[in-house]
């Protein structure tokens, strides 16, 4: 008898032709995210990939925490592996169903068989272990529709399989899957939460963080790169850029209407990622905007910031009330950070009355009156690159 971990794919399964592709991308991913937990060996099967440790000293609890933000597994499971034998599937699953069935009130068994060429059927498979349950705990009563344990016996070709404790996975499909993004990271709450739901839609995150000395402090940046270790749980390691960006800023304050500052800030800032998207073959940029949240995420403002760019915007959060992005910032452990009192560069220089119906012509003179090109070229050259890799 040994212990395997069972990840249960969700969309994957349906991705016909595509499937061994996916599938290719999450082994990759899972064992990079296993590389200091130690050795296993791994199987694919109906849409289950099965890891089995190859030490009995593994962690398993440290395993499947690591398994469980992992894009691309909808349920996993530690399940108990057995001789294909019925007296073995009674006999030696009784110990180990004891955790999950001591503190229920209710169960049911539901059984797969993959080997057709085993002696029982599944509701024969049910009834027996079933029958063997209600002996060995008898507290338990029978409830098909709404248990509280499911017991699930799995017959595979070689091994059966049991479980009954499964926890839910991070769902989404592999990173790397879909391409690359720049998430434009600030200190805030919204976009950790933006580049989160991004890389759950298969897409590998790089981001990129602008810093205003002396107006922003070495702690805000820290705590920005702190922001990208936790997105980086999931995200797997990304490449954090991290943008010099106050000589540009008092360029703006000097030579741009006040109320257009914030617009043409913007705009800025997604010239440079730009540069780097370009470099790098990054296909998109990936910003926490919510319209209507604040002076520069209106639907004119949004507009004049899109106008600057080349390649798609993608805004998972543009739909969500604040109270949604925080209950997923929670969700993912990023919202201590975010809310910790450090300074934004995008609050230096704030216009006390900024536009938020900028018409893109006025915001496209003002940036046309200024040859900006020799200070994005500058803050682009003396960019740092970090690789923030994930830790868990």
């Amino acid at each position: 008898m040994k212990e395997v971990i069972l990840c249960k794919y969700g969309e994957i399964a349906l991705k016909g032709l595509n499937k061994n592709n996916f599938e290719s991308i999450l082994v990759k991913n899972v064992k990079r995210r296993l590389r200091n937990s130690g050795s296993f060996k791994y199987s694919r099967a109906q849409s289950t990939l099965y890891i089995e440790p190859l030490s009995e000293d593994t962690d398993i609890d440290e395993v499947v925490d690591k398994l469980s933000k992992v894009f691309g597994i909808a349920k996993l499971c530690r399940a108990l592996t057995v001789e294909k034998k019925m007296d073995s599937i009674l006999h030696d699953s009784m110990d180990y169903l004891a955790e999950a069935l001591e503190g229920a009130a209710s169960f049911k068994v539901n059984a797969k068989r993959a080997d057709k060429k085993f002696p029982l059927k599944s509701p024969e498979i049910c009834r027996e272990l079933g029958h063997e349950i209600l002996e060995r705990f008898p507290h338990l009563k029978v409830d098909v529709h709404d248990p509280d344990v499911t017991v699930t016996v799995e017959i595979r070709e070689e091994h059966a399989f049991i479980n009954a404790l499964k926890l839910d996975g991070a769902g989404g499909i592999p990173v790397g899957s879909s391409g690359r993004g720049m998430l434009l990271l600030s200190g805030g709450i919204d976009s950790p939460v933006a580049g989160y739901m991004v890389a759950k839609r298969g897409v590998q995150i790089q981001a990129i963080h602008f810093e205003a000395p002396p107006y922003t402090s070495e702690r805000a940046r820290m705590k920005v790169e702190k922001l990208a270790e936790e997105i980086a749980t999931y995200c797997g390691d990304i490449n954090f850029y991290c943008v010099p960006f106050t000589e540009i800023q008092e360029v703006l304050r000097d030579n741009c209407p006040e109320e257009l500052f914030t617009i043409l800030m913007r705009r800025l800032m997604m010239e440079i990622a730009q540069r780097f998207c370009e470099r790098e073959d990054i296909q998109c940029l990936i910003t926490g905007e919510s319209i209507g949240q604040v002076a520069s995420q209106t639907m004119y403002a949004m507009v004049c910031t899109d106008a600057a760019c080349r390649i798609p915007v993608f805004r998972p959060c543009i739909g969500m009330d604040k109270s949604e992005i925080v209950s997923v910032s929670r969700k993912i452990g990023t919202f201590d950070t975010s809310i910790e009192p450090y300074e934004d560069c995008c609050t230096v220089f704030t216009p006390k009355h900024p536009k938020t119906k900028p018409a893109l012509s006025e915001v496209e003179a003002a940036q046309a009156a200024y040859d900006y090109e020799p200070f994005i070229k500058k803050a682009v050259d003396n960019t740092v690159v970090k690789l923030i890799r994930n830790k868990i």
